[in-house]
């Protein structure tokens, strides 16, 4: 762990490693005891100090099987997981719905963010006293106000949107919305370059669209301000340019890990993520 405040960042090289990605599309995977409820109980009665529960929510163009090796390792190691599934239609209803599932499972809990699931994890634990730090993976960590689409912006170096595929449609009221894709001949290179042909190849058949509007969004609260964070910044990342992501893990005062990575490097870097993750519950969780 490298802290910013006053530490000094360590650049991660590591060897790649690789994972079998599901066809988790669309569902809730839990890992573990049932709930944080039967977890504590079971704890209690063994004297035993329970282990808070790791809660991962993925980003854009991705589903719950980009943590499958995450998952793996967390679990090896006695931490119970769920990992939740994004609707991608907007930070204040995809917060909603991320509240659903903290609700659920009781006790303490880490709650962690890929790339817009950062916009996500960021409103929906404001005000929630059982989560007990934040985790960005290659995320967005925006200030009330900001969007996702700005913060890109802020400096240059994301090739994003000429790899874009965008599908225009009809919503229910008469009105278009606007769905994107990752063009899948270009996801490899623009989205996994250090994942295996094969298994990127995978990933972009499974990704799961980001409605436009959600990008477009500005957060209205900011749960960084008040829980301690640990961040991720990838170096090698085409999606959110390592500059955007230094300036906001400096700006929430974040213990901040460097790593050559691409935006996916929950999929590449796996170990490195789990003990980001790990290191985050030991400090904040006792």
């Amino acid at each position: 762990m490298v802290s910013i405040k006053g530490g000094r960042k360590r650049l991660v090289t590591g060897v790649v490693s690789t994972v079998t990605v599901g066809l988790a599309f669309g569902t809730i995977a839990l890992s573990g005891p049932a709930n944080g409820a039967t977890r504590s109980a079971e704890a209690a009665d063994t004297g035993i100090h329970a282990k808070p529960t790791i809660v991962l929510e993925h980003g854009a163009f991705a589903d719950g099987s980009s943590w499958n090796g995450v998952i793996a390792d967390l679990r090896a190691h006695g931490y119970p997981v769920v990992a939740a599934a994004n609707p991608l239609r907007g930070p204040a209803s995809d917060a909603a719905a991320l509240r659903t599932v903290l609700d659920h499972v009781k006790g303490p809990k880490i709650l962690v963010g890929h790339s817009y699931g950062g916009n996500v994890i960021s409103q929906a634990a404001a005000d929630d006293p059982e989560v007990k730090a934040l985790v960005y993976v290659a995320a967005f960590l925006p200030a009330p106000g900001e969007s996702a689409l700005e913060l890109t912006n802020k400096y240059p170096g994301s090739t994003l949107p000429n790899a874009l595929d965008p599908v225009t449609y009809k919503q229910a009221d008469g009105s278009t919305a606007t769905d994107l894709y990752i063009q899948q001949d270009k996801f490899r290179h623009q989205f996994a370059a250090d994942v295996p042909a094969k298994q990127a190849a995978l990933m972009a058949a499974e990704q799961r669209p980001i409605a436009q509007a959600a990008l477009e969004e500005k957060a209205t609260t900011a749960a960084w301000k008040t829980k301690p964070s640990w961040d991720i910044v990838t170096t090698r990342d085409l999606n959110i340019p390592a500059a955007v992501q230094r300036f906001i893990a400096k700006r929430a005062h974040a213990h901040t890990t460097e790593v050559a990575a691409s935006h996916s490097v929950a999929v590449s870097h796996p170990h490195l993520v789990a003990n980001v993750i790990e290191q985050a519950a030991h400090a904040t969780v006792r």
